[in-house]
């Protein structure tokens, strides 16, 4: 048993076998049909990369950020050079594809126009999906730059390291805040 729940991989491939079982013993019936069984498995993929993507930005606002003052100096080098990378490369892959997933989802059922244009009685979902391409933004071209020069990642001088974790936290919390309005209206729309 410590084997297998030692291996991320096995972990997660035995999810996915179980997810597909699921998705064809109690839900079969509705994956007759081609369109219905894409669209299913596009959702379910957005759900879970939501949850990936934002579950590791609650992590970095709640835990990491919180916590990092309370670390004692010597221990600090080992959150910026192994956990906030690896945190970090699953939190913007996450958001990439939660994005793509969201979009294919929206085209697929030819709401996305409408969404996006807010349109009745597609707002609340494009409002959604406004704020969850703000985030998205939010994270690939203002928080990982950023990071990236905080963490010692690329070149910068300890005054632009300052200012680079400044602005990703302000981005990160930006994010927190509208992640609650989003996830509302994700979950609301139908």
């Amino acid at each position: 048993m410590d084997k297998f729940f030692g291996n991320l991989h096995a972990v997660l491939g035995t999810g996915l076998v179980l997810a597909i079982v699921l998705m064809l013993w109690l839900n079969g019936q509705n994956f007759e049909d081609g369109m219905a069984a894409g669209n299913a498995i596009m959702r379910w993929l957005h759900t879970f990369f939501g949850v990936l993507w934002i579950g590791l930005l609650y992590y970095f606002n709640f835990v990491q950020m919180p916590t990092m003052p309370k670390i004692p100096a010597e221990l600090k080098p080992a959150v910026g050079k192994h956990i906030a990378p690896a945190a970090l490369f699953w939190f913007r892959w996450a958001a990439a594809a939660t994005v793509l997933f969201g979009l294919a989802i929206a085209f697929h059922a030819k709401y996305a126009i409408p969404a996006l244009t807010f349109q009745d009685p597609y707002r609340l979902i494009g409002a959604g999906m406004w704020l969850g391409l703000i985030m998205a933004f939010n994270v690939w071209f203002l928080i990982w730059p950023n990071q990236k020069k905080a963490l010692g990642i690329v070149e910068a001088d300890d005054a632009a390291k300052v200012k680079a974790a400044r602005t990703a936290m302000i981005f990160s919390r930006t994010n927190t805040l509208l992640s609650i309005p989003m996830l509302y209206a994700m979950v609301n729309f139908s």
